[in-house]
């Protein structure tokens, strides 16, 4: 079994890279798509995911392993502008502005205090939200496999059985591992497109393999818009619940309690404050990942400093062509095979919270309750998550337990 790395245990470096490393892979597909979508740049996606990171950490006290990626509930408004309307300046404003809610909201919750959210967000609204959390990204997942089903199963089988029976550390980088051996059988399979590999490092100066992710000639400062504002302002309360979910999820996996030390009020000023600066950069508004959270999962290594290290690693690749170009190069079914294990394990860990918790489903309320955070997070296709985890709060607070008595017997049955 392996043995469980707590938050704020160190390992030495030559461990902590690899891990590290491990970390980028996971969040590095998904935080370069949303710039390719919406028409910004992922060099600067990469550098603002790097520097949100360090910020979340150093306001939560590096007390909550969470790696911050490119958000995908802002990809319809960020397409608009900066594709549409060719105005990455109101996009950039627009992403500001959620940075702004964030904090307002911080300084809300740490006026009232939190305590109050295990009150609305019991383990039976928990468990299903973390699992549903999981659920609804493996359809991604199945998509990226899509094209070399193959593939994808053969960099799953790799991965789980290295984390199973693999020794010594080899045994927990399995992500890492699965994500290697499998980039080596698809170059072998020919599916391994070299191109933009090649071209980056075969240059004839240095400044084109070091180059600054953000473009003087096209950046922009954030103009506060009308329009823009109303477009953006209203997810961020859609990601807001995201992040609680993804925290009760980091909660249960590490055995800690973020919402309540160092707190969700920092949780939301870290992330926050991450946005605006990914604003001032030019990058997409970010989040914690769910990847990143598999991860930890997967290798029970819960070590905040293999996130900083992720976070600087980030930022290096944010600089060096070649590097980038060798990441986008692996297959989509490599990370495909690899996410479907990574998001399949957060949504185990959702039921091991009903579990652990004893919810008892011979009662209405939480049969109710659990069914439809399920239906919901299942069934919307947008945003599904946070509208299942506002529908899982709204019927804890309005149902009340039953109380049924046998009839003549004058006794309450449990």
């Amino acid at each position: 079994m392996i043995r469980e790395v707590q938050i704020h245990e160190r390992l030495s470096l030559a461990q902590t890279i690899p891990l590290g490393l491990q970390h980028v892979f996971a969040m590095f597909g998904a935080t370069v798509l949303v710039p390719f979508l919406t028409g910004l740049s992922p060099a600067v996606a990469l550098l603002s995911s790097g520097i949100g990171t360090i910020v979340f950490l150093l306001l939560t006290k590096s007390q909550i392993p969470a790696y911050l990626g490119s958000s995908f509930a802002y990809i319809a408004s960020l397409t608009y502008f900066v594709k549409d309307q060719n105005n990455l300046a109101a996009a950039m404003g627009g992403a500001l502005v959620i940075g702004i809610i964030y904090v307002l909201l911080f300084a809300l919750m740490s006026y009232f205090g939190s305590s109050w959210i295990h009150k609305v967000v019991p383990p039976v609204v928990a468990g299903p939200v973390v699992a549903i959390i999981g659920l609804s990204l493996t359809p991604v997942a199945a998509d990226m496999s899509a094209n070399n089903w193959y593939i994808a199963v053969f960099t799953l089988a790799v991965t789980a059985l290295l984390s199973i029976y693999a020794k010594g550390f080899l045994k927990i980088i399995p992500i890492l591992s699965g994500i290697v051996i499998g980039y080596i059988v698809a170059a072998f399979a020919g599916l391994v497109d070299f191109t933009a590999v090649t071209a980056s490092v075969s240059v004839d100066s240095w400044d084109k393999i070091i180059v600054s992710p953000i473009n003087a000639d096209t950046w922009q400062v954030p103009v506060f818009n009308k329009a823009a504002i109303l477009m953006f302002a209203p997810l961020a309360f859609v990601t807001i619940i995201e992040d609680l979910g993804h925290m009760i999820v980091l909660g249960n996996i590490t055995h800690s309690d973020p919402i309540e030390k160092p707190g969700f009020n920092r949780v939301l000023l870290g992330n926050g404050l991450a946005t605006g600066i990914a604003s001032f950069l030019g990058g997409p508004p970010v989040t914690t990942y769910g990847e990143n959270i598999g991860v930890l999962a997967v290798t029970r290594v819960y070590s905040t400093f293999n996130i900083w290290v992720a976070a600087f690693i980030a930022i290096i690749l944010s600089f060096v062509n070649p590097l980038q170009a060798l990441i986008m190069s692996i297959p989509t079914a490599v990370m495909g095979g690899v996410s479907l294990y990574l998001f399949g394990m957060i949504g185990v860990t959702g039921l091991r919270t009903l579990i652990e918790a004893r919810v008892d489903f011979s009662k209405n309320k939480n049969l109710i309750i659990a069914s439809v955070i399920f239906a919901v997070g299942i069934g919307v296709q947008s945003h599904g998550v946070a509208y299942a985890t506002l529908a899982g709060i709204i019927l804890n607070l309005v149902l009340r337990e039953e109380k049924d008595e046998v009839a003549g017997s004058g006794k309450e049955v449990s």
